[in-house]
């Protein structure tokens, strides 16, 4: 029996109807069968015997990985770099490309319901396509480096930060902005000191968190040719080189670690 409660908390029993006992039923069986039949299809697309030689394989692979060879991590530092400048180049592109999309995508803010439209379209485009995709675009299109890897940065984040900018931009508190309006000022002076400094900490937090996202994305970019540290990942998985790749691991994660420390910190002090 479903239960809802009153304004006051007090609970109301509600017996379930016949129908509605029925219906529960046969959506807790339809939710069976649809499990039982991804799961046939997963298992007739596996190789088992792959599967159960797993564990084997795995801790194989761990013993070879083992001693890491640290001395490789002195050729690592310039293709981090590389892969830092690619995150935080990548992102400043995407922010300034995203803030205006995200003015014309909110509906408080946008001078027309087709731009708004137009808007929405760029913001689900970026969103739909993965930054390795885009990556393995570019690089087709500009070749292998640096600059394919800041590009498909940048297009992935205009989808994420214009989505959650134009939606603290529709969340705004709507009574500074009709004051302002109803002092005559202009539209861009509605928008300069009743809208923005609404939303600039929620931009600012945006930005930052999608600044720390990047540093994760940017590590595999160079598994497709767009530069940095996942080309000499690449590099050391194809020669087998797995006590250097331990050393890479290891680098990846102490990278994201102080990024993420820089980001929490940086988001503290602003918002």
């Amino acid at each position: 029996m479903p239960v809802s409660t009153t304004a006051r908390g007090t609970p109301i029993w509600r017996l379930r109807t016949t129908r509605a006992q029925w219906l529960g039923y046969l959506a807790w069986l339809f939710g069976l069968c649809l499990f039982l039949l991804c799961w046939k299809v997963i298992s007739d697309n596996t190789m088992w015997v792959f599967v159960e030689d797993a564990g084997r394989q795995g801790s194989d692979l761990i013993r070879r990985m083992m001693p890491p060879e640290w001395q490789f991590a002195q050729q690592l530092w310039k293709p981090m770099w590389d892969t830092l400048n690619i995150a935080t180049l990548g992102t400043l592109l995407g922010i300034a490309m995203a803030f205006p999309v995200a003015f014309l995508a909110a509906r408080n803010t946008t001078p027309h319901p087709l731009i708004r439209s137009l808007a929405m379209v760029i913001i689900v485009a970026s969103r739909s396509i993965n930054s390795l995709i885009w990556a393995m675009l570019l690089v087709t299109i500009l070749g292998p480096g640096v600059l394919a890897g800041i590009i498909a940065i940048a297009l992935r984040s205009i989808g994420f930060v214009g989505k959650l900018l134009y939606e603290a931009i529709e969340e705004i508190h709507p009574t500074p902005v009709e004051a302002i309006s109803a002092t005559g000022a202009s539209r861009l002076q509605v928008m300069n000191y009743g809208v923005l400094p609404q939303v600039m900490p929620a931009f600012a937090g945006i930005s930052i968190y999608r600044w720390d996202i990047n540093i994760r994305e940017s590590t595999v970019l160079g598994l497709v040719g767009a530069g940095g540290i996942g080309l000499q990942l690449n590099a050391s998985i194809n020669s087998l080189a797995w006590d250097q790749v331990s050393v890479i691991f290891v680098m990846i994660f102490a990278t994201v670690l102080v990024s993420e420390w820089i980001s929490a910190r940086v988001r503290h002090a602003v918002i």
